[in-house]
């Protein structure tokens, strides 16, 4: 649009006193300035470059018509004798507020085009017009741009709830949350100029670990982080641009970054289409962090976090530790290897230790680990049932070959460490590395116990997984729920145990419908999974010819919990009553002659020991007989005079 008449051609006011106010503004502004690269020369259209005007009018591509009318606003907040100026400039006394048809008719290289809502100084809320006609509504600066160009430290007040800054992390424990390869393809990226700049994905590692990674970034580019998360966003459409503008030029003036924590909650899929519109409208250095799952919307260049090997993670705990991390150079490696901490996690876990282990010096080991389990359980209590391990590894009663293959599984759990790690097994394969072990058998044969005693034996916290929490009617909801369980179990050391696990890892169908089609997807999930976990988990069936037989390859242990013969039974009599408990003169070889599996037994002795109680005697063969014929009563089976021959 061609600019109309300059003021000098067709004012019948002379204009030299609005000129002599926008050189004071001008004046003023450079006074007020904080750069110390101020440039020589007082006249608006000399060579502004490095003080916050000329930065502005670069950032914004504002003409130097809209450059003095921004000035104008300034004017009137900055300039006493402003108000005056522009009263005499509109021969109106009482109109002492910059308007566009002032600045229109009063200054040099006007253009209409200037006053349109997609203009920069519009679109970008450089100044904010009041009621009435647009050509003559009084108009002010916005008070987030008069602040930057009084050199001001400010944040725009709209975006104080929603956006907050992030503080640097402390010095970094250990080496860099992004490969250096990786590194320099973000900052590639950020330097190639906002309006190209499309959204970066941070995948991969722990949470915390993404969110180190942003940080490094933004350290490395200069820019100040900020985070925003994905879930505050509005989700009117108006509101989303409105928010889009204004952080674009949030990130332009203070030169800001942004970190968008997505995450996998009930509202994650409304989120996720929020974002997704919202960073298609954001001209600005953003970073996503997109777990597993989330993101697949969101177009962007996709990074990948590290996460720290054992070796890593060893050489992290002797720094967070300090003084104290000699004491525990045999206790770091196992660890290490067991617990799959990131930076921050360690820090936190290593403070806790220290202070735990001052209270008991000679403990030091123990204080470490305690942290550890402590720290780990944050992860995965919301996710799983934690179960207190009891009892002695005398109270399994297992055939020698069976009860040794379950110690066998004991010395790969101690042993790992130095068989991935110092022998280079992990180094050499990416898979396989978790230690996954089957048990099955018929209800009640010890395969609980069995897991109980690893976790107890070891020192690991025990998380039994509630099938009924995990598997769901809705599309993708099932795998999403496993794989928090998957990521959490791996980084905090715990051995999973998915008793009746036919029911999840079932055989793949023969595909009839959609929910065929969908079954078998979530097995599948489960084989990837199960091929590139690196935990300790143990299945627990009495249906092992239901489950997929491409789980068996991944399974390192098969354990067969067998029906007890009438010698493991006896043994299993003499173990069931606690030493206090008062018994009469029971025979346990006779006991034996129940044909019932060490569940039931202990069922049947518990029982017993309450009728004991409550007649006042000690547990004697009426009781036990009372108690099997109850126990026998729940799965509708009778009891046979065999089984209690001689017990009168």
């Amino acid at each position: 649009m061609m600019p109309v008449a300059s003021a000098r051609e067709t004012a019948d006011v002379a204009p030299e006193s609005l000129s002599g106010a926008l050189d004071r503004v001008y004046a003023a502004l450079r006074a007020h300035s904080r750069d110390d690269a101020a440039p020589h020369g007082g006249a608006r259209g000399g060579n502004l470059s490095g003080e916050p005007l000329a930065r502005l009018q670069q950032l914004f591509e504002l003409s130097p018509f809209e450059r003095d009318v921004l000035l104008l606003c300034v004017g009137a907040v900055l300039e006493p004798r402003f108000a005056s100026a522009c009263a005499e400039a509109l021969g109106d006394p009482r109109s002492e507020s910059p308007t566009f048809g002032l600045a229109l008719s009063r200054l040099a290289d006007s253009h209409w085009s200037a006053i349109s809502r997609i203009a920069p100084l519009r679109y970008w809320r450089l100044i904010e017009a009041g009621a009435g006609s647009i050509v003559h509504a009084p108009l002010r600066v916005d008070e987030r741009i008069l602040l930057f160009l009084l050199g001001v430290p400010a944040v725009d007040e709209r975006l104080e709830g929603l956006v907050r800054p992030v503080p640097f992390e402390r010095v970094r424990l250990g080496p860099s949350a992004l490969a250096p390869e990786v590194l320099a393809k973000a900052l590639r990226h950020w330097q190639g100029g906002a309006k190209l700049l499309t959204p970066l994905l941070l995948d991969g590692a722990r949470a915390s670990t993404r969110r180190a990674a942003f940080l490094e970034l933004c350290e490395a580019s200069g820019c100040i982080p900020h985070a925003l998360s994905a879930n505050d966003l509005p989700t009117p459409p108006t509101e989303r641009e409105q928010l889009a503008r204004l952080w674009t030029r949030e990130a332009a003036l203070g030169r800001a970054a942004l970190w968008i924590q997505a995450d996998e909650s009930a509202g994650a899929t409304r989120s996720s289409g929020n974002l997704a519109s919202w960073l298609a409208s954001v001209q600005a250095r953003i970073a996503v962090d997109v777990p597993a799952g989330i993101g697949e919307t969101i177009a962007g260049a996709r990074l990948e976090a590290r996460v720290p090997s054992a070796a890593e993670r060893a050489s992290m705990w002797q720094v967070a530790l300090g003084p104290a991390a000699p004491a525990l150079n045999g206790t770091l490696a196992r660890v290490a290897e067991y617990f799959h901490f990131d930076e921050q996690a360690i820090r936190q876990t290593a403070e806790a230790a220290v202070a735990d282990s001052s209270v008991n010096p000679e403990d030091a080991g123990g204080a470490i680990w305690h942290a550890c389990r402590q720290q780990a359980r944050r992860a995965l209590d919301d996710l799983a049932r934690r179960v207190e391990p009891k009892g002695a590894w005398s109270d399994l009663v297992l055939p020698p070959a069976q009860f040794e293959a379950v110690r066998l599984i004991a010395v790969h759990l101690r042993q790992r460490a130095r068989v991935n790690e110092q022998w280079g097994f992990s180094e050499r394969y990416g898979r396989g590395l978790g230690l996954t072990a089957l048990f099955a058998g018929a209800s009640g044969t010890g395969k609980t116990m069995a897991a109980e005693l690893l976790a107890l034996e070891l020192g690991l916290d025990l998380y039994q997984i509630d099938l009924a929490s995990i598997v769901s009617k809705y599309i993708g909801e099932t795998e999403k729920n496993l794989r928090r369980i998957f990521d959490a179990a791996e980084e905090s050391g715990a051995l999973l145990l998915f008793d009746e696990a036919d029911a999840l890892f079932g055989r793949r169908s023969e595909v009839r419908d959609s929910h065929d089609r969908y079954a078998n997807l979530e097995v599948s999930y489960l084989l990837q999974r199960m091929d590139a976990y690196r935990g300790v988990a143990v299945l627990t069936t009495n249906l092992q010819h239901a489950l997929d037989p491409a789980f068996m390859r991944r399974i390192r242990f098969v354990v067969q919990f067998p029906f007890p013969d009438g010698v493991s039974r006896e043994r299993i009599w003499r173990k069931i009553f606690p030493k206090d408990t008062p018994l009469g003169a029971l025979d346990f070889t006779r006991l034996a002659q129940l044909h019932a599996s060490g569940g039931v037994i202990r069922n049947i002795a518990l029982h017993a020991a309450f009728l004991a109680a409550e007649s006042g005697d000690a547990v004697q063969y009426a009781h036990v007989l009372a108690a099997a014929r109850t126990e026998y009563g729940k799965v509708d089976r009778p009891l046979t005079d065999a089984e209690t021959k001689g017990w009168a």
